[in-house]
């Protein structure tokens, strides 16, 4: 198990001071955090922070990272279509990703792909929102799991990947166990038309309530 001086108890008190994780992810550290689906290995997104959730997950730059952020007008400077505004509008805060064209290149590589986009979503997750609110920069997200086994549901499970990994300067956020949930849903809206890449929490019937030209056809 991590060791207790890099976690912080959430369980009993959720209101729980955040400055020890805050510090620590400021100093170039990892934190493992709940979310409104799983929990995931999370760093600010800079060029450090990237970097040290990609060794963690074994994962290069062809798998991009999602980013999460406090509110759509912290993303304005992406291309944001109409489609993308109005599901964005109805779903955020919530477990819908949207993958958006950034053609002036305000992220990195490892969260921006090499076609030039980026997956963002607004959590509904209280704990991620005060931690982007003592942050001040956006927060990458991946799921927190040993490659090809399922992601961690509770502060437990977090651990024992941890520990699997022998990654003990992980900074552990312990929210207890998340109820049963599918991963987020991705959205690609770099194209005339939304397209669903994954379908995860948020239904695509509910996609097609708001959009009803939403391409879902090879799911």
């Amino acid at each position: 198990m991590p060791n207790s001086a890099r976690r912080t108890d959430l369980r009993e008190d959720p209101d729980a001071d955040l400055g020890g994780a805050v510090s620590h992810l400021r100093a170039g550290g990892v934190i493992a955090y709940p979310t409104e689906t799983v929990y995931g290995f999370g760093a600010p997104c800079t060029r450090q922070g990237i970097r040290a959730v990609q060794e963690i997950k074994r994962r290069g730059p062809e798998r991009p990272l999602i980013v999460l952020v406090p509110s759509m007008a912290r993303v304005d400077r992406l291309a944001w279509t109409d489609e993308a505004r109005e599901l964005a509008e109805i779903f955020w805060p919530g477990a819908l990703t949207l993958v958006l064209a950034d053609p002036d290149g305000i992220f990195f590589p490892g969260v921006r792909s090499v076609a030039g986009s980026v997956a963002v979503r607004v959590s509904s997750q209280p704990i991620v929102s005060r931690l982007l609110e003592r942050l001040g920069v956006p927060l990458t997200s991946t799921s927190l799991n040993v490659p090809g086994e399922r992601p961690a549901r509770s502060g437990a499970e977090a651990a024992d990947v941890i520990e699997r990994l022998g990654r003990n300067e992980v900074w552990l956020m312990d929210g207890g166990t998340l109820p049963e949930s599918a991963s987020s849903t991705i959205i690609d809206c770099t194209g005339a038309m939304p397209t669903v890449l994954r379908e995860g929490s948020v239904p695509v019937g509910r996609l097609g309530c708001v959009i009803p030209e939403i391409h879902a056809d090879h799911l």
